[in-house]
């Protein structure tokens, strides 16, 4: 199906954790990020979390990747042991046949990812998407966003001409005017608001929202428990602090990015930061998720998140 030509296929998943009774601990942990955006690339600018495991003798390898599909590509074949998505990519990845684990979860998006047009468009609402080009990142965070913001309107992904396209060909692609609309997160987003002064037709207001996740490897979770466990109350504490120190985060990033600071203002004034343990709620979230994807014909099969939770148990502060 053309629609996963993104996904290699892997076995087929197996319910549940089987961990490594007494399995000695990895050297290395190989972390796949997206260059100045989220917690993993703060962590990776800051050097933190390689510090806290110093005196473990445990090392970090960083692979940057342009969206959470490619980045999950990766952890099927073995390349990454680690790394953060929105709430799609891992729908996909479990229809696809990736043996993937949720282990932690960030706050849901509302106004860092948006469906917009160009400032002089006609379109004034989302509902006149229909028959429209829109590009966006398929399966990321933005395919749900549009799925969810059609679905309010009475209309859904066969509505439209869906044009599949990675941030930098999507940019290219609006700019020229090759398309009506492009959903996209922070800080494309941003950039593309102060560039182009853009009109939003819709965020994640008023709309149902989908949290960002952490992901391993079935294979990292069950033979390196308690690095895992240290990976992520890293990240935790990264978030902490960045929630509190907006100015700090917005000159680390900059220079990551290349983006001026009345960008990276923008983008990190909407941005929120954080790791906590995948609850029940969140599972019964991330399930309506990969539920509606499945209800529009947008994956082949139907997949369980519950059977592919990790259970973090976070160290009491």
């Amino acid at each position: 199906m053309k629609l996963f030509k993104h996904f290699l296929l892997a076995a087929s998943l197996i319910t549940g954790i089987a961990p490594l009774a007494q399995a000695a601990e990895q050297k290395l942990v190989t972390i796949g990020f997206q260059k100045g955006s989220g917690l993993l690339a703060l962590l990776k600018a800051q050097g933190t979390l390689e510090k806290s495991l110093s005196a473990t003798q445990q090392q970090v390898r960083w692979i940057e990747f342009p969206a959470g599909p490619q980045m999950l590509e990766a952890l099927n074949t073995g390349s990454i042991d680690f790394g953060s998505t929105g709430a799609p990519p891992p729908v996909f990845g479990q229809a696809a046949g990736i043996d993937l684990l949720y282990v932690g979860a960030e706050p849901a998006p509302v106004h860092s990812e948006a469906i917009f047009v160009p400032k002089d468009s006609p379109l004034r609402d989302v509902k006149q998407l229909k028959g429209k080009k829109v590009a966006f990142q398929k399966g990321s965070g933005s395919h749900f966003l549009l799925l969810v913001a059609l679905q309010k309107v009475g209309l859904t992904i066969h509505d439209i001409t869906p044009i599949y396209l990675a941030p930098a060909e999507a940019r290219a692609a609006f700019v020229s005017g090759k398309i009506d609309a492009w959903v996209v997160w922070d800080p494309y987003f941003a950039s593309a608001q102060q560039a182009y002064q853009v009109r939003v037709l819709a965020d994640y207001e008023g709309l149902p929202l989908a949290n960002g996740f952490y992901l391993a490897s079935r294979k990292f979770a069950g033979q390196s428990p308690q690095l895992l466990s240290a990976v992520l109350g890293q990240i935790r504490q990264t978030g902490a602090w960045a929630n509190s120190h907006p100015k700090e985060i917005a000159a680390l990033v900059g220079p990551l990015t290349g983006l001026p600071p009345d960008i990276v203002a923008i983008w990190q004034g909407r941005s929120r930061y954080g790791a906590i343990p995948v609850s029940s709620d969140i599972v019964a979230n991330q399930q309506r998720v990969a539920d509606l994807f499945y209800q529009q014909k947008l994956i082949p099969k139907p997949v369980t998140v519950a059977g592919n939770v990790w259970v973090w148990k976070p160290a009491q502060p």
